[in-house]
């Protein structure tokens, strides 16, 4: 996902990228624990790839 999101933020030229999904039914912990996930560990990602 990361190498994903650094691809399309390169190619468009972004400077801002929200993250929006929808998953139906999902308990309120996993997606609060999807969106923790989100924050430290897929964007952490994206700012390495995109500063190489």
């Amino acid at each position: 996902m990361a190498r994903k999101m650094a691809a399309a933020i390169k190619s468009l030229g972004a400077g801002r990228f929200d993250l929006i999904y929808t998953t139906g039914a999902q308990p309120l912990g996993a997606r609060l624990r999807a969106v923790e996930l989100y924050g430290t560990k897929v964007l952490p990602l994206v700012r390495e790839i995109l500063a190489d």
